[in-house]
């Protein structure tokens, strides 16, 4: 089903966009404009919301409501990651006090942390990305001054990159009343994550080994497997990113990136019919992509982030207006001895490309949201 914009009656000059990315991404119902030769959308899409866009030129392929605010689960930790991940290096080692894993929502994913042992920086990052450790992105929380200073900082983030459905309200994404993103913003969220190097490192490990507890009568600390559960990645060809996420109240959602022949692809769906399907229709909308280059009309545009006082987009840090993506490939940690959590996923880097597409502020469509009073959270 196709939805063309409504008629509005033309002043003088056209009115400014009041909707992020463009009036057609505030529309109801499907939005794409095909031309000559461009294949048909999948017809059996169950997600409430998805969009399909061009990560390099931010250029928006097709969209069902993407600024429809719905709970984000793990992938708002995509921003922390946005937010936090520049701020300390890699290799800094840090020990964890036991008030920093306490007051973790009930049925939380953890990768293992435990207090009073010490861990590198890029470890509690492989938490974070591999097993969706909640117990990963406390650490960092408090390393970087605390859980609410971290959730103000990522509200801030967003406001940056424009993001104006989120409601940020807990930093891993865990079930909160209020806390409410969109397919739009989370593609922005994933956009800005793929221009760092640490961030596509990350990405891009599908399993490690992670520092486990110190042995009493040896004395020697030892490791477990974690591996990413991402369902696509490994399978779907060119698969570079970026992050899933389930709960009992958002359903699941799926932020994904691929690379073809030189082309890098978001794909967002959000709370399809069931857990299998984000991942079925995330590859559906990903194979429509690459099939309708040059065949299709941008429907809208992921907006750029803007610069601190300013009101001019801005690129991130290394990247180079007009530079083509450049390439890295996953990295292996080791053999897997078991799985820690259900989220994660690792991409291919690229450089930023300027775009220049800012867009005025306004009103989104906002649909139906689910509440997040449900009894029996359950956290993936």
């Amino acid at each position: 089903m196709l939805v063309a914009p409504a008629a509005v009656a033309a002043p003088q000059a056209p009115p400014p966009s009041t909707v992020i990315g463009g009036e057609r991404l505030g529309l109801p119902g499907v939005q794409v404009d095909p031309l000559a030769g461009a294949p048909a959308l999948p017809t059996d899409l169950t997600g409430e919301s998805w969009i399909v866009s061009d990560a390099t030129s931010g250029d928006v392929l097709a969209s069902y409501n993407p600024h429809a605010r719905l709970p984000p689960a793990s992938t708002l930790k995509i921003l922390f990651a946005d937010t936090v991940l520049p701020k300390f290096d890699r290799n800094t080692v840090h020990r964890v006090a036991d008030e920093e894993i306490q007051n973790i929502g009930a049925g939380s994913s953890l990768v293992g942390i435990k207090e009073n042992l010490d861990y590198r920086v890029e470890d509690l990052w492989r938490g974070v990305f591999l097993s969706s450790g909640n117990d990963a992105v406390h650490v960092l929380s408090h390393m970087n001054g605390g859980i609410q200073p971290t959730v103000d900082e990522m509200q801030s983030k967003a406001d940056a990159l424009q993001a104006r459905d989120t409601k940020v309200v807990s930093p891993d994404g865990y079930d909160m009343d209020g806390q409410l993103s969109s397919a739009y913003d989370l593609s922005l969220f994933a956009r800005s994550g793929l221009r760092n190097a640490d961030f596509r490192m990350y990405c891009a490990t599908r399993e490690a080994m992670f520092p486990g507890a110190v042995d009493k009568n040896t004395g020697q600390r030892s490791s477990f497997g974690i591996a990413n559960t991402d369902r696509l990645l490994g399978k779907y060809p060119g698969l570079i990113g970026v992050k899933n996420g389930t709960t009992t109240n958002a359903g699941s959602t799926f932020v994904g990136a691929a690379e073809r022949d030189g082309r890098t692809l978001l794909v967002t769906v959000m709370h399809p019919a069931s857990y299998q399907r984000v991942y079925d229709e995330t590859a559906e909308l990903l194979d429509w992509g690459f099939a309708s280059a040059g065949k299709v009309r941008p429907v809208g545009r992921l907006v750029e982030e803007k610069q601190a006082g300013g009101e001019q987009p801005s690129g991130q840090a290394g990247g180079t207006a007009g530079a083509p993506p450049p390439h890295s490939a996953g990295a292996s940690a080791g053999p897997v001895a078991g799985s820690a959590g259900d989220d994660g996923l690792g991409p291919v880097g690229w450089s930023a490309v300027l775009v220049g597409a800012l867009v005025g502020a306004g009103a989104v469509v906002v649909l139906r949201r689910r509440t997040a009073n449900r009894a029996g959270r359950l956290w993936k």
